[in-house]
């Protein structure tokens, strides 16, 4: 079972996100068991203090080091093993993807450490986490939300966690592509029809519909993920076919 702690100044953030839908159904499986943590029992003074004016000068204040690592220490006394990750949630971080998810669903514990005000330590990324991640390109408050989709994006992941075991390998980045389009009833809604390869009721048909969309799909809209993704001949073919339809559309 996979355990994941929660360290923040603000652990009720984590409530919601953590105690509905897949992530919770995963908890109520015994597949999962996530702690929120408050950093402020690690702090060392009266006032439950975890941050400081910056060596150098200049705005904000700084994360201290040692609150993170008391509760670091008192959740993996040993030391973090060979199973275990301990992940500084940061701006600074590499870029969180659905590779990393498939790691941290494969642990036996994630520990997620949450910053706030303007920084953290730097001894924090050197000597207490064993990685630094980033959600994106983007500065947000604290750690807290980006804990909470690093959370869902590797519980997902669980066997068992999903109602369809195919979901998880189905979706976006599950085979280096994005998703294919997806349509439901009606058939005809406000005048825009549904393709007609899903009406077909030829399973072959629908899965090259498919496929071709997700490759053309990723195309359009991420072609850097076309450079490691697993492309058979076949998907090649496919790629080729698209845009010679786009070239003769456009001339």
């Amino acid at each position: 079972m996979l355990k994941i702690d929660v360290v923040s100044i603000f652990p009720r953030m984590l409530e919601g996100p953590t105690g509905d839908s897949i992530v919770r159904r995963a908890v109520d499986k015994g597949l999962v068991e996530i702690v929120l943590h408050d950093l402020r029992e690690h702090s060392d003074d009266k006032h439950r203090s975890v941050d400081d004016a910056p060596f150098g000068g200049g705005p904000g204040m700084v994360m201290k080091a040692e609150p993170f690592a008391r509760a670091v220490e008192s959740l993996l006394p040993g030391g973090p093993g060979p199973r275990d990750a301990v992940v500084l949630l940061s701006p600074r971080g590499r870029r969180f993807d659905q590779q990393t998810a498939r790691r941290f669903a494969s642990l036996e514990r994630l520990v997620l450490l949450c910053g706030r005000y303007e920084g953290i330590d730097e001894r924090v990324a050197q000597h207490v986490a064993t990685e630094e991640l980033s959600l994106g390109d983007f500065v947000l408050t604290g750690g807290e939300v980006a804990a909470a989709a690093v959370i869902e994006a590797a519980v997902r992941l669980l066997p068992g966690a999903l109602g369809d075991e195919g979901s998880a390998a189905a979706d976006s980045f599950g085979d280096g592509l994005l998703d294919h389009p997806h349509y439901t009833r009606p058939a005809v809604w406000r005048g825009h029809a549904i393709p007609e390869a899903l009406l077909s009721g030829h399973h072959g048909e629908i899965a090259r519909w498919r496929r071709e969309q997700a490759l053309r799909a990723t195309a359009e809209r991420r072609p850097d993920l076309l450079a490691t993704a697993p492309l058979e001949a076949s998907d090649r073919a496919l790629l080729a076919h698209g845009q010679d339809r786009l070239a003769g559309a456009h001339s």
